[in-house]
């Protein structure tokens, strides 16, 4: 593969150093925890939502979307399709919930209602699934600059997330708010320009692109069944409500977001318009994905070429080019998806289209990353820092502490990046990863918020339940052959969905059993 001409370099430089310049722009305002935390409350209701928006747009949506529809078909899609749902309760109940709390911090509440376990508990969970995503991101986005640049992966991560950890510590939330409203324009406008030259270059034009996804099944939404250890149409509803909900109505990326806004009302409209904006813009990735399927069709020798590049990729180093060539003819369109937008960017667009879709792609990673930076750094101020290691400090110091805990996270998604190096989907991977933290955490929420009869020690014992259920799916190899019987055949997917209702459920149940059982002794007496 080519690599980018000096042309398209410059771009992605100007791009970076706005960037930087942006983040000191904003450090003059920076300069107080609640500045830093929520923007002090001042920004604009539809520039939060696109903030939101380009949270959702992520490098994950960019390569991973076009990945899976070239690699199978629409099935993804069905968990945008499942977003309103969520964004209805979220708004509802969630919003108010938080603007009525006050509190910077979305995992206070869980300590009011259950006890300090119940809130380190949700903490935890918050951080792993924040350094899961933002290391899937940077994992994605230097899997695409090094097939451009020839730069390796280790150094891409490198440089972009100290340019991150630079604006994002100087600016604070009002500079991550902003920069990702300038973001959500690059990106969108980015897509377009992809699907524009696909189109334009395809010989047949439209009418061959949705010839060949419709003989090859391209535009499926996957099975209706109603079976559960694949992923079927409602696997991935399932799926996509209860992420979607998390991600809506416990992410403290978002609950911060709600709380730089002016009221409750501005908030819940914020959250629609990312919905509103992100459904379309969702499904234009999955036209761009078949559009590259039905592409590579007729560019059979490019095809050829990704697929020798990514058996090579799965062999040792020393191997020859008959055993590489020998392995790409057994690989499947799944195998080599995420390599087909980056392919097509550097060998078809013109110089100069390049550099401006490789920055629609840097600002769909930043967005993600530097929005997550920020809120883990919060969390873990407030709710680990302030709560168990210094109660008493000034907002001073509160202030310094946020700064290092913010550099520190931006370290530690590095390497969590550096880390998934080798994964097959950049996609899948995210979703398993976001499954298994996010369920014990939504289950909990879910349980202090709508059971309000459930006490500590019921909490206490659903989540034990709730995290060996989650265990029990995820882990299935783990028990013993002989036992293969109990072993969970379901859709990894689903560990969101049954883990969350396992702990709500069982909150419930043993409420009511102690209910019943308080009720009995009272009447005897």
């Amino acid at each position: 593969m080519k690599h980018l001409p000096i042309t398209d370099l410059v771009i992605i430089a100007f791009y970076m150093l706005a960037m930087i310049l942006t983040g000191v722009w904003f450090s003059g305002k920076n300069k107080n925890v609640d500045q830093f935390t929520k923007a002090s409350g001042k920004i604009p209701q539809w520039a939060v939502g696109l903030s939101i928006y380009a949270t959702f747009l992520s490098s994950n949506t960019f390569l991973g979307v076009p990945g899976k529809a070239f690699g199978t078909n629409w099935n993804s899609f069905v968990f945008s399709l499942s977003m309103p749902f969520a964004a209805w309760i979220a708004a509802k109940y969630f919003v108010p919930f938080y603007r009525n709390s006050g509190e910077v911090s979305a995992y206070t509440h869980l300590e009011k209602r259950f006890g300090a376990w119940a809130r380190t508990y949700g903490v935890i969970c918050f951080l792993l699934t924040q350094l899961a995503r933002m290391g899937s991101v940077f994992f994605g986005i230097a899997l695409s600059l090094q097939a451009m640049t020839g730069y390796s992966m280790q150094s891409i991560m490198i440089v972009m997330g100290i340019i991150i950890i630079i604006y994002t510590v100087l600016g604070g939330m009002e500079a991550v708010i902003w920069t990702e409203v300038v973001q959500a324009f690059i990106k969108t406008f980015g897509a377009f320009i992809i699907l524009f030259f696909i189109i334009r270059k395809m010989p047949g034009g439209v009418s061959h692109i949705i010839s060949i996804g419709k003989n090859d099944g391209k535009f499926g939404l996957g099975s209706f069944n109603f079976e559960f250890s694949s992923p079927t149409f409602w696997v991935i509803f399932l799926y996509g409500i209860f992420i979607n909900l998390t991600n809506f109505g416990i992410d403290q990326t978002n609950v911060q977001r709600y709380q730089a806004t002016a009221s409750a009302e501005e908030a819940s409209k914020s959250l629609w318009l990312c919905v509103k904006i992100y459904l379309p813009v969702s499904l234009l990735f999955f036209i761009i994905g078949s559009s590259l399927y039905a592409w590579y069709n007729v560019h059979p020798e490019m095809l050829a070429a990704i697929k020798f590049r990514a058996a090579a990729e799965q062999l040792p180093i020393n191997v020859s080019a008959q055993e590489i060539s020998t392995l790409a003819k057994t690989l499947k369109p799944s195998d080599y998806g995420d390599k087909v937008l980056p392919d097509f960017m550097v060998n078809v667009l013109p110089v100069g289209i390049v550099g401006i879709i490789v920055s629609a792609l840097l600002s769909a990673a930043m967005s993600t990353i530097s929005s997550g930076m920020n809120a883990s750094a919060t969390v873990f101020t407030f709710d680990i820092y302030k709560r168990y290691i210094t109660k008493d400090i000034t907002n001073k110091e509160t202030f310094s502490v946020l700064l290092i805990s913010t550099f520190i996270i931006g370290v530690l998604a590095i390497i969590t990046g550096i880390a998934m190096i080798g994964v097959k989907s950049i996609l899948d991977l995210w979703w398993q990863l976001s499954g298994i933290f996010a369920a014990g955490m939504l289950g909990l929420f879910l349980l202090g918020i709508a059971s309000r009869q459930t006490k500590n020690s019921e909490a206490i014992i659903a989540v034990i339940i709730g995290v060996l259920v989650i265990a029990w799916m995820t882990f299935p190899n783990m028990i013993p052959e002989k036992y293969s019987a109990i072993r969970s055949a379901l859709n990894t997917n689903m560990v969101i969905v049954i883990g969350t209702i396992s702990i709500f459920l069982s909150g419930v149940f043993l409420s009511s059993i102690k209910k019943m059982y308080s009720t009995k002794n009272i009447s005897e007496k």
